[in-house]
This record gives C-alpha cells, structure tokens and sequence, in this order.
C-alpha cells in the first residue's frame, strides 16, 4: 500500500527491499525519528506480504490510543491515503484547536518499548561499525551532521537510507555528499532523483562529476551545468568516457 508519504526510507520499504526482520522491527513500532514516518511503516506493514509481519503491524495499529490517532490525522501534513485508512477504521479526523498549541502525539503514538536506545555520542568509524543495524539506523537519522557523514557511507543501504530520511539532514549536507566519492550509487541515485535536492545547482554540479554516479544519471544534469563546469568536466579523468564525451557535445552547442 502506498501511504502517500515520500522519503528514502519510506521508499525502500515500499519497494520490499528490507528484511524480514527488521520489518518486523518496524511493525512494533518506534522505529522511525517522527509519527508520520511511523505510522507511514505501519500502514505499509499491515499489508506485508508475510502474514506474521502484517498481524503484528495490525496488532500495533489497534494498541495506539484512538484519541492519539484522532489528534493525528487531524492534523493538515498527513496524506489523503493515511487519513482514509484510519477512517475506514472508525477513526474521525480531529483538527487540533485553533489558537493552541497542538496536543503532543509523537510519545504516544511511538512505543518507547519497541525503540532501541542509542547512547553512543562517537562518531569514530570503528565506534559506528561496532553499533548494530538498528542502532545505525537510528543514529542516521537523529544523531549529529558529524555521525551522517559516516554513516551515509555504510555498507548496509538501510543505515544510508535511513541518513537521506533524517528530519536534520541539510541541503548543505547533501551537497557534500553529492561529491564523495565513496559513497554507494544507491545513495547517488537516490539524491539524483530527489526533485527537491537537484534544485540545487551545487548538487548537480557534485553528482555530474561524481565518477561513482551512475553514467546514464550524469547525462540528464549535463545542460543544466554552466560552461566553465563543462569544460572542466571534458578532461577530468576520473569522470566516464561516456560523460566526457557528452559534455564535449554540449560544449559543442
């Protein structure tokens, strides 16, 4: 099912790209940094293709106290598809009330219990590497700008994931990955397809010359890029033969 919500790891989830056991993980809850990325999984989940995982993300589902739910999909940011699904459950919309601050769910809403505390402050890579999956994940999205910069790096395309879904992550941030070198071409590609990320000039300019971008993703950012990146990017040796070549042909133009 598709919750409406957009983010990498949302996405990754959608796609089925997870294992099992960590979807388990998410179908108890507290999994995600906000409500809404979390009641986003548990929509997906309660519609796994793998019955125990789909009972446990229902089991949560009806543990959440209506009230909370009401207060949730009252508010304006949740989509049409999320709002719906809990209506179909008899679950009325509660707008929050004007002119007061708006009653807090995410305590409510995210079970304590189901979170895996993360009290490491390190961001030595030895120290990370040593953290389990969950405990990556969850530094990558609420640690420190220092922590998302290792791990966007990690091996494991959930922690990456889970770094490009971070509510801190920055513009400036995705700028500078956009130029590391050493970063997987899943986590390129993702920033490359983000319509909001490659509004940015300087993120296109990274990933154009990126030699580990995808070639064929390189191309579609060539005639956005000005002259003087261009003709750098003809005689950069580290970038493809087919890139170079292309920007010859733009040059050319």
């Amino acid at each position: 099912m598709d919750p409406g919500l957009r983010s990498p790891l949302i996405d990754f989830f959608r796609r089925g790209e997870v294992a099992s056991d960590v979807r388990q993980l998410a179908a108890s809850g507290g999994f995600a940094p906000t409500v809404l990325d979390q009641m986003a999984l548990l929509f997906i989940l309660s519609d796994d293709g793998d019955a125990q995982i789909a009972e446990t993300a229902r089991r949560t589902l009806d543990g959440l106290p209506r009230e909370a739910v009401s207060r949730f999909i009252g508010r304006k940011e949740v989509p049409e598809p999320m709002r719906a699904f809990f209506v179909a459950k008899g679950i009325e919309p509660t707008p929050p009330p004007e002119g007061q601050p708006e009653p807090a769910t995410e305590e409510v809403l995210i079970p304590e219990a189901a979170a895996e505390s993360v009290e490491e402050e390190s961001n030595e890579p030895q120290v990370l590497s040593n953290l389990s999956v969950m405990q990556r994940m969850k530094l990558g999205m609420k640690g420190t700008k220092e922590q998302r910069a290792q791990l966007v790096r990690d091996p494991n395309k959930l922690v990456s994931m889970a770094v490009l879904s971070s509510p801190k992550l920055t513009e400036s941030e995705v700028e500078a990955f956009a130029k590391m070198a050493n970063l997987s071409e899943e986590v390129l590609r993702t920033i490359g397809t983000n319509r909001s990320w490659t509004k940015n000039y300087n993120v296109i300019a990274g990933l154009a010359r990126n030699p580990k971008t995808p070639p064929a993703l390189s191309m579609t950012f060539l005639n956005r890029l000005n002259e003087k990146d261009l003709k750098g990017l003809t005689t950069d040796r580290n970038a493809p033969e087919a890139v170079r070549l292309a920007a010859r042909k733009y040059l050319k133009k």
